[in-house]
């Protein structure tokens, strides 16, 4: 894996939790605003859309640079949509990522030829 592919990554792992977060506290909000006067949504919804956006920006440059399947893509997309998704992207994107490590450093010790 190329420096500007775990870039890509990393800043899509790094942004899928802060993202859900938001979205938990715009949905607290909206109960809140709804079952008394405080009213933070304008606030939240303001967060959140941004850190959507950015997620959606860096979900796409990943997806070109690391030539992932339609479907993990569309996986990636599909946990950005969902209340808890972008804690399980970061968790699954993680794991990526440490597996591509162990495997750059297997193959330079000459362990594996892959």
């Amino acid at each position: 894996m190329d420096l500007k592919t775990a870039t890509a990554l990393r800043r899509l792992r790094l942004v899928s939790a802060p993202e859900a977060v938001s979205f938990l506290l715009l949905l607290v909000c909206s109960v809140l605003k709804r079952t008394t006067d405080f009213d933070a949504v304008p606030v939240m919804g303001s967060v959140h859309g941004v850190l959507f956006i950015l997620y959606v920006i860096f979900w796409a440059d990943a997806w070109n640079r690391t030539k992932w399947s339609l479907r993990t893509a569309a996986l990636y997309f599909v946990l950005s949509v969902l209340p808890t998704g972008g804690f399980f992207a970061e968790r699954k994107l993680r794991r990526e990522a440490e597996d591509a490590v162990i495997a750059s450093r297997a193959r330079k010790e000459g362990i594996v030829n892959a």
